[in-house]
């Protein structure tokens, strides 16, 4: 089984990921977040998947989340909306995020990817 694994080059988090895939020798496709961003039925998919809310997707320490005011929008948007701003911009998005094509992790924590990916 090959991994999708979503992420930004020059985002620390996702190398400290990555080095913990490919210390597992763990197959994944790596997937550059802003220039192939996931899709809406992607994201729809990986929220159902996860379990975890729409807004646990955002990358809420993001220059771009910020200029949007998304703090304050995301108290009142809909699943469907939050998607459609995650969609837009791969800037927006939490990362990295890992699939399988169903179980899914958003964020880096080595606990997690043990108990998912191992």
């Amino acid at each position: 089984m090959t991994l999708s694994f979503f992420w930004y080059p020059k985002c620390s988090t996702c190398q400290k990921a990555k080095k913990w895939l490919d210390s597992k020798e763990l197959p994944y496709n790596a997937i550059h977040i802003v220039e192939n961003p996931p899709t809406q039925e992607q994201l729809t998919q990986w929220v159902e998947n996860s379990q975890l809310p729409a807004k646990k997707f955002f990358n809420t320490s993001g220059k771009k989340y910020r200029e949007l005011n998304l703090k304050e929008k995301l108290k009142e948007a809909s699943q469907a909306e939050m998607i459609e701003w995650l969609a837009s911009d791969g800037m927006l998005i939490k990362r990295p995020i890992v699939t399988d094509g169903e179980k899914v992790t958003v964020g880096f924590k080595e606990e997690t990817f043990e108990q998912t990916w191992k």
